[in-house]
């Protein structure tokens, strides 16, 4: 696995956020995020939105590394987020795995820990593999390791 090139694909939201990933291959992500008081809902928790985002983007980027030689490229289709214990500081640990690879759909099995490596939340993530627009043109995408 390699990481992609620092900023080359971390923009828009995934950089308001400051999701960071570590290692892409075409089967396996690792990514993180370290926590601000601005991800956390009014009890402290960490927002249920924060792991389906991180999970939406994880999961994307994923496919489109494994799509875009192809002239393909990929976005969300279907996230279904399960919370299972709180996170109230630290980093979330991310890990998504690839279950499915079809013609238009990819699907990811991704998962959220905390620092003590304890299961927080998972994500089970459908994502569209589409043709790229015209006239759209992506970031140089590594090759995977």
């Amino acid at each position: 696995m390699g990481a992609p090139e620092p900023g080359s694909w971390r923009s828009g939201f995934d950089a308001l956020v400051g999701y960071e990933l570590d290692d892409v291959s075409e089967t396996e992500v690792r990514a993180h995020l370290d926590l601000r008081d601005d991800l956390l809902q009014p009890l402290g928790l960490v927002h249920g939105g924060v792991y389906a985002s991180i999970a939406e983007s994880t999961a994307s980027l994923a496919t489109v590394y494994g799509v875009h030689a192809d002239g393909m490229t990929a976005s969300g289709q279907s996230n279904q987020t399960s919370f299972l214990r709180p996170i109230t500081e630290g980093t979330i640990h991310v890990l998504a795995r690839r279950i499915h690879r079809g013609r238009t759909s990819w699907v990811w099995e991704v998962e959220c820990r905390d620092d003590a490596d304890r299961l927080c939340a998972v994500v089970r993530m459908t994502i569209a593999v589409r043709p790229l627009p015209p006239g759209v043109t992506l970031p140089p995408v590594p090759p995977f390791a």
